[in-house]
């Protein structure tokens, strides 16, 4: 028996015992065209075929390895914030923070908006999240904790927290608090705005509303 033929025999035996294995119904297509290439590797290994037996087998092992791929959990990643206005800046924060891993997002309620930044959400808690779970970068979303704001990170988890380049929270005090609840994760912080846009900031869009239609603009707003 060649080495080869060895070979292609192994691969069969290898995908009988995968293929065996009842898969998610999402990919019930996936491991049916998988079966159909084993099916032809054993077919060509039955004729002395080894080079067609070999790469039917391939592309069945292949098309099973990349639905593992897509089940495993991969890294999470949180971010949270208020999420008002969606705007470039949003976005391009979200796409950055997605490079890392899934997104968890937790919005935040409209109390603690409220506090944060001196006044009122213009959409309240329940259509930020609605628009947030839309965006494609999102993984997950839900909103935060009205007391504890910690309890969001708790919730996912996750392997990183990203932090906006102006959400100001002390980094060093956050690890010491999640390392008190157990939670190790990798700090990042997004280094600049985007500023290629023109409107990229909630500030900046309400201020131009306001400039256009009623030629009052808000200096305090953050």
């Amino acid at each position: 028996m060649s080495s080869l033929q060895e070979r292609v025999m192994k691969y069969i035996a290898n995908l009988d015992r995968e293929l065996a294995v009842s898969p998610d119904p999402k990919f019930q297509r996936i491991y049916s065209l998988a079966k159909q290439y084993r099916d032809d590797a054993e077919h060509y290994l039955g004729k002395g075929d080894l080079e067609t037996a070999l790469v039917c087998a391939s592309y069945a092992e292949g098309l099973i390895d990349a639905v593992k791929m897509s089940e495993e959990p991969g890294a999470k990643v949180f971010v949270g914030g208020t999420f008002d206005i969606i705007h470039p800046g949003h976005i391009a924060f979200l796409s950055e923070a997605a490079k890392y891993g899934k997104v968890y997002v937790a919005v935040a309620r409209d109390s603690n908006s409220k506090k944060a930044k001196g006044r009122d959400p213009v959409n309240n808690e329940n259509q930020r999240l609605e628009v947030i779970k839309a965006i494609r970068y999102v993984h997950e979303a839900f909103l935060g904790d009205q007391e504890d704001l910690l309890k969001s990170v708790e919730k996912v988890r996750p392997d990183v927290v990203f932090l906006g380049p102006d959400q100001h929270i002390d980094e060093a005090y956050l690890v010491t608090e999640l390392h008190k609840r157990g939670i190790f994760p990798k700090i990042v912080r997004m280094k600049e705005r985007v500023s290629n846009w023109e409107n990229s900031s909630t500030t900046s869009i309400i201020n131009k509303i306001l400039a256009k239609y009623c030629e009052k603009p808000l200096s305090n707003i953050k």
